[in-house]
């Protein structure tokens, strides 16, 4: 019966890890380009009672063996990378990725991180920046006499130059690719950084060879599914539960077992030889 005990608080375990995650998606609902964890379940080593397939006579094996599993945790929370909704803004400087691949932006550190939020804004210098002030790579540069910004699908900027200075090519947005993007490390502050899982960074122009679009003025909404999230929640809930149950059931058995007669007001007495003999009263 402890054995119950211990692969039920595994269940348990796993259940509150499970809730914790549908909890950050349902709290992210609003994030741009946020994406939706999973929870990834496995089950433990298995106590090998009696091996399948072993001798049973001298022409018989066993069919079946007698395997006793040891319960379940977490292995993984796995980002879902489904495309969210484009959310129209009107501004210029919003910018959305319809299909796969990342924005870059240069840490403070000098290293690289990748971001699916396309909410940036302009420093002080004219240069395009993330709400942390991180530049966009490859950078770009609007200068001061600009009344016009225009970004393409392939990430072509162009702006308009006032008093009819006409049109300026800036240069070109490029996004990142992986192979394994569910492999890249969460940061925080919508950002990801490349793992060994992930591999390394493709860059490649937008909408060329598999690369997603841009879409100008455009936000990508997160990916989570409020009422998906929240058959989760019951579902987790009502295992949580039952978890519970295997608790209290295992742990009544215990209280039975221990108040049986076999074990009630046994009175043990030493005879002269030593041994020890149980009395029933």
């Amino acid at each position: 019966m402890d054995a119950a005990l211990w692969v039920s608080k595994t269940g348990l375990d796993a259940q509150q890890t499970r809730m914790n995650v549908i909890s950050n998606n349902l709290a992210n609902v609003n994030t741009t380009g946020y994406k939706r964890d999973r929870a990834v379940f496995e089950d433990l080593l298995y106590q090998n009672v009696r091996q399948a397939g072993g001798q049973t006579a001298a022409d018989s094996r066993s069919p079946t063996g007698m395997m006793l599993g040891t319960g379940t945790r977490i292995v993984a929370t796995e980002k879902i990378h489904a495309q969210g909704n484009l959310i129209t803004t009107q501004n210029a400087l919003d910018l959305a990725i319809n299909g796969d691949g990342f924005f870059q932006v240069l840490q403070p550190d000098g290293t690289l991180a990748y971001t699916r939020d396309g909410n940036f804004k302009l420093s002080a210098t004219g240069q395009l920046v993330n709400a942390q002030g991180f530049l966009l790579q490859p950078q770009i540069t609007i200068p001061a006499n600009a009344s016009a910004l225009t970004v393409g699908r392939d990430g072509t900027v162009t702006i308009e130059l006032v008093a009819g200075g006409g049109q300026q090519q800036l240069g070109q947005i490029q996004i990142a690719s992986f192979i394994n993007p569910a492999g890249l490390k969460p940061l925080g502050n919508n950002l990801m950084a490349a793992t060994a899982a992930s591999g390394a960074a493709v860059l490649q122009q937008p909408g060329v060879a598999g690369a997603g679009i841009l879409a100008q003025g455009s936000l990508e909404a997160s990916n989570v599914n409020v009422v998906e999230e929240m058959v989760n929640m019951i579902e987790t809930q009502r295992a949580y539960e039952i978890n519970s149950k295997a608790i209290a059931a295992a742990d009544g058995m215990l209280q039975f077992e221990r108040s049986s007669p076999q074990y009630e007001g046994a009175v043990t007495v030493s005879r002269p030889t030593g041994a020890a003999t149980a009395w029933s009263r």
